[in-house]
């Protein structure tokens, strides 16, 4: 089944998420693109074989390519979709990245150093001149803003320009920002990279990741890299990403609202040492993401008082808010970082990620607050 011919620049993006990735109009057609659970397909179409393509995955695909302004491949995974980025990089090659990023991605990087496949500088992607300086000799400039869970905010437009006039390519992990926020790929970057689990998809319940890239010869290899390494992602769980993706842009605008609220009120309350989130005018990054997001997102850290124990009592001691690993959907969660041996030691351990959902706030706030005076009393 085809897809409708959709003028992309004609519409917004809160109009696109609706309306992207659609079957054709016809009498008594379908209005959502059906699940299409076959693996084998007769020749002379695009597919060929069901790990090459599938109808269900393309409607997602042309959903994401629509914010993202740039050819998308989906995967099994976040981390399916990173690493087969990775894997077209040629043995000895130089990676810049964040020391302060996804752990996942960290671990996967500093395995690919001890197996002497790459040759990665960790640097703080907040601190400019840090970056400009590694980039010589670089291949990929990894760059993920704002940073997962510190929210620290790269200069992304002058970060790329100066990558590329040195013949590196560009990479973006955008998950938090989502492409409602800003678009890497206009401003340059090659890829941006997301985990679908996350906003797009929002409802806790797919494992999924896609790759954007406006460099045709890259998409080429990065869709080789999924064929051959099998990283494909299953037909109803791209089926379930869509249908979430709908509500992106009204899920956005409510979880943003609701995190600038409760990081306001984080600032003043006396279990918390420090608020990290950009939109606060007093956070460091404020000015820099301004500048060139069209918001902040929905995520926001804070340091709790009293250690990584306290953080601990924090989060056990939430009612409303969930104690898990994961973000961007509808339900709020938080966590403590530390709590997983792979966070990078220059994360602070008692700093406890939330990830603000659509609930009301004030019930949020009520059980924040009281979840984080239980844990200043004494056990």
């Amino acid at each position: 089944m085809a897809l409708e011919e959709f003028d992309d620049m004609k519409y917004s993006a809160e109009t696109k998420v609706v309306a992207v990735g659609r079957p054709p109009r016809e009498p008594d057609g379908d209005l959502n693109m059906p699940i299409s659970l076959s693996s084998t397909f007769h020749p002379g179409g695009p597919n060929g074989y069901g790990r090459y393509g599938n109808e269900t995955w393309s409607a997602l695909e042309s959903a994401i390519e629509s914010l993202e302004h740039g050819k998308t491949l989906i995967f099994s995974s976040g981390m399916a979709a990173i690493n087969a980025v990775f894997s077209i990089l040629p043995i000895g090659s130089v990676v810049t990245a964040s020391r302060n990023g996804y752990t996942g991605v960290m671990v996967v990087l500093e395995n690919l150093v001890k197996s002497g496949h790459l040759d990665v500088r960790f640097v703080d992607v907040s601190n400019t001149d840090e970056v400009l300086a590694a980039l010589p000799g670089t291949s990929l400039l990894w760059l993920e803003s704002p940073t997962n869970p510190a929210l620290e905010v790269a200069d992304l437009p002058r970060l790329i320009a100066a990558a590329k006039a040195q013949g590196c390519v560009v990479a973006v992990d955008n998950t938090f920002a989502t492409p409602l926020l800003q678009q890497p790929l206009l401003m340059g970057a090659d890829i941006s990279v997301h985990s679908v689990t996350k906003y797009l998809a929002g409802h806790s319940d797919v494992l999924l990741g896609s790759v954007s890239t406006s460099d045709s010869a890259l998409h080429k290899r990065i869709e080789d890299a999924r064929k051959f390494g099998g990283s494909i992602a299953g037909p109803f769980e791209a089926w379930l990403a869509l249908r979430g993706f709908r509500t992106l842009a009204l899920r956005m605008e409510r979880s943003q609202a609701s995190a600038l609220e409760l990081a306001t009120r984080l600032l003043t309350h006396p279990a918390v040492e420090r608020v990290r989130y950009p939109g606060l005018p007093s956070d460091p990054h404020h000015e820099r993401a301004k500048s060139f997001m069209s918001g902040f997102g929905a995520i926001l850290s804070i340091d709790v008082k009293g250690g990584a124990r306290a953080a601990d009592r924090a989060c056990e001691s939430s009612q409303l808010v969930t104690y898990a690993t994961s973000l961007g959907g509808v339900e709020s969660l938080w966590e403590r970082r530390h709590r997983w041996s792979i966070e990078s030691p220059t994360i602070p351990v008692n700093l406890v990620r939330i990830s603000v959902g659509i609930e009301n706030v004030e019930d949020l706030w009520r059980d924040i607050d009281q979840a984080l005076r239980t844990s200043q009393l004494p056990e």
